[in-house]
């Protein structure tokens, strides 16, 4: 059967997250709705990563074995169709080798996390953004940030509910960045723990809003302790921006 690969872009706002649910709207259950509608096929829509309730995504990577062997343009331009009125796009289909596999061939995941750094509310990007009215020290945040690189127990910044086998990972980018009232969170590792960039980013924003200093931020990550996180950032700020293989 022909494997397509799937780069998607989505609204997290009205899903339940990425993962199917009986009772819920998700990303993959619209996917499947719509290929069943495009092929009549009841197909496996495979993930890179199981994005959370709100959480959005600007390149998301899937895999899809299909009976048929249709042209690139012709699966992306079909789900275009079948898709709609969703806020879920099908932005590139390839073909690729049946070896590929969406998350078990990545070597990197990239996340964005967006603050909004003003007093008014948010019009256009609400839902999109976290806004924080109070003014943030970007330069101290990135500071603080690089404390974080490597390869460390994350416990901290874990979820409870977190399924991975080790609390243990490497993180190869933190940097944070201020546009005007923009404030950019960029990360990227081969993969994270369950709630592992938002609880970094709020974490982040303590020190940006200066009630931690650099050392409390490092004091955090090494007592490996969840009670000792900063407070979750919203769903609604975090991208999962690419996918590297």
């Amino acid at each position: 059967m022909p494997r397509y690969k799937l780069i998607i872009e989505y609204d997290g706002t009205p899903f339940a997250g990425w993962q199917m649910q009986a009772d819920q709207p998700t990303v993959q259950g619209v996917l499947t709705a719509a290929f069943r509608r495009f092929c009549g096929e009841d197909v496996v829509v495979a993930g890179a990563g199981r994005t959370d309730a709100g959480v959005h995504a600007t390149g998301q990577v899937a895999h899809v074995d299909l009976a048929r062997d249709w042209r690139s343009d012709t699966v992306r331009d079909a789900m275009t169709a079948q898709l709609r009125p969703h806020p879920v796009a099908v932005l590139s289909a390839e073909r690729v080798p049946d070896s590929f596999d969406a998350r078990f061939s990545a070597t990197k995941r990239h996340y964005l996390y967006r603050i909004v750094n003003r007093r008014p509310d948010l019009a256009l990007d609400r839902d999109r953004a976290w806004r924080i009215p109070q003014r943030l020290d970007a330069g101290a945040m990135h500071a603080a940030a690089q404390l974080l690189l490597g390869r460390h127990d994350f416990s901290t910044f874990r979820a409870a509910e977190c399924q991975a086998a080790s609390p243990v990972k490497t993180l190869d980018q933190l940097d944070v960045t201020r546009d005007g009232d923009e404030i950019r969170v960029v990360t990227c590792a081969r993969s994270f723990l369950h709630h592992q960039v938002r609880s970094m980013v709020g974490s982040l924003m303590r020190v940006g809003e200066g009630r931690w200093s650099a050392g409390d931020l490092a004091a955090a990550l090494h007592a490996a302790d969840r009670t000792r996180c900063g407070p979750m950032a919203p769903a609604a700020g975090l991208y999962l921006a690419a996918v590297s293989y």
